[in-house]
């Protein structure tokens, strides 16, 4: 073999390693301050460092949440904006990474917080978290055309709120809209409701994909967040923000029962309670949630694989200041916190084996960050 030869073969080799250490992470970010919009970064996970410099920058106003395609060519960020000009943005990811924007609608909506695609791709689901109690907040759906541009939307729902608290109760809030592991059922947890509201969808009905089914009553006051289904599609489990409390239920056709509900913070003061993003690890044994508020806290729950049922095994400062949300890299090996306050994403070391978060490896500065998704 002539040693042009070897180096090449060398050269090819350190190029695949690189490339596998190498992924894009997505961040979606408010922009009342300096930041532009989605920032797409580079990630290393063999040393956990994201590249300062970013790929490239979209300006987007307030692009809050990003939600992926399956396939990972299209990306969605709803524009959190108020005064009836909440809206919903298409984007084309190309071979190489870089973004691409298709279009924008009307999430008809204020305040549009969350979204999620059905289980065919053909709609997005979009959780408008409405801040004023009057019109509040809804749930839209956006039909989404084969070339990824989203359509206006088909259907709306709003509900009756609970009223239970007199300052965030008073309208209904949908804060999130995930569908189940199968795609056949919907389901939107609406802070101001005190429910996780559940539709039945039907793809082949394009006028109205979505049909309601019974809801599920949470306790009074305690504002149904975030929802998640594990891997098995047999357990899921949802943040109640303002009791500061995660929920484990087992999930069958549709039908949520609950199996156990923790806190998260032992202070009894409202300040502390603000349940938000939750998690599981990839091989499903361990679950990750934020609380917000003045705990700014991770815990950390073994999963039983059984049961589903959750025990604490640890609880972990983000060091920062309102961990929106988080996400575990790709290998496992860490977790990224986005703390919208503190601006800033603070990664910190996690050993996959025992789940336990370790120490913090990095912190980037970055203008109210409210997303993280990595797309490789």
């Amino acid at each position: 073999m002539t040693r042009l030869l070897k180096n090449l073969l060398i050269a090819s080799s350190m190029s695949l390693i690189l490339s596998a250490q190498a992924h894009d992470l997505l961040v979606g970010s408010y922009t009342a301050g300096s930041s532009e919009g989605i920032y797409r970064y580079r990630f290393n996970s063999d040393s956990g460092q994201i590249e300062p410099t970013p790929l490239q920058v979209l300006k987007s106003e307030n692009p809050s949440w990003l939600t992926l395609s399956v396939d990972r060519r299209l990306l969605f960020a709803v524009n959190e904006n108020g005064g009836g000009n909440g809206q919903v943005s298409s984007f084309a990811i190309a071979k190489d990474g870089s973004l691409k924007a298709l279009n924008q609608v009307p999430s008809q909506g204020d305040e549009p917080t969350h979204s999620s695609l059905s289980h065919d791709q053909r709609y997005l689901f979009v959780a408008n978290y409405g801040v004023q109690p009057a019109p509040g907040g809804s749930l839209s759906v956006l039909p989404v055309d084969r070339q990824g541009r989203l359509q206006a939307s088909v259907q709306q729902y709003r509900h009756a709120p609970s009223g239970v608290d007199p300052q965030r109760q008073t309208g209904p809030h949908v804060h999130s809209v995930v569908s189940s592991d199968n795609g056949k059922y919907v389901f939107a947890s609406d802070l101001g409701a005190d429910k996780v509201f559940v539709y039945r969808y039907d793809g082949a009905s394009p006028s109205q994909p979505l049909s309601a089914v019974e809801p599920v009553d949470l306790p009074p006051g305690s504002g149904p967040r975030h929802l998640l289904f594990d891997r098995d599609g047999k357990h899921a489990y949802l943040t109640l923000e303002m009791s500061a409390q995660v929920v484990a239920f087992d999930y069958r056709n549709g039908k949520l029962l609950e199996l156990q509900r923790l806190p998260l913070t032992e202070q009894t003061d409202a300040s502390a309670k603000a349940a938000g993003a939750l998690h599981l690890s990839a091989d499903g044994r361990f679950l990750y949630v934020s609380n917000r508020g003045t705990a700014n806290e991770l815990l950390v729950f073994a999963v039983d694989d059984k049961t589903g049922k959750l025990m604490q095994v640890q609880r972990r400062s983000v060091e920062g200041d309102h961990p929106r949300e988080f996400t575990l890299d790709p290998t496992g090996k860490f977790l990224l916190v986005a703390n919208q306050k503190s601006n800033q994403i603070v990664v910190l070391r996690r050993d996959p084996r025992t789940g336990l978060l370790g120490d913090t490896v990095q912190k980037l500065a970055q203008d109210a960050p409210s997303d993280l998704k990595f797309v490789n």
